[in-house]
C-alpha cells in the first residue's frame, strides 16, 4: 500500500468493511460515530482519534494491533 498513513489507514477500514458486507452506514451505526464519519475517515479527509480507532477495530470485529497490520 503506498500514500500517507491516513490514507492506508482508510483504505484499511474500507477493506474490512466490506469484507464484512457493512455500509459505511452501518459501521458508523455500530462503531458509535456519525455516518459521514466513515466516509471521511477512508477518503483520508479526517485525522482520526485512537478512541474512534477503538470503536471502529472493534465494530469491525478485529483487534487493535490487526486494524493497522498490512496483509
Amino acid at each position: 500500500m503506498s500514500g500517507t498513513t491516513l490514507q492506508k489507514f482508510g483504505s484499511r477500514v474500507r477493506e474490512e468493511r466490506l469484507k464484512l458486507s457493512l455500509s459505511q452506514e452501518e459501521l458508523a451505526t455500530r462503531a458509535g460515530v456519525h455516518r459521514t464519519y466513515i466516509g471521511m475517515i477512508e477518503r483520508a479527509e479526517k485525522n482520526i482519534t485512537l478512541e474512534n480507532i477503538e470503536k471502529i477495530a472493534a465494530a469491525l470485529k478485529m483487534s487493535l494491533p490487526d486494524i493497522f497490520k498490512n496483509q
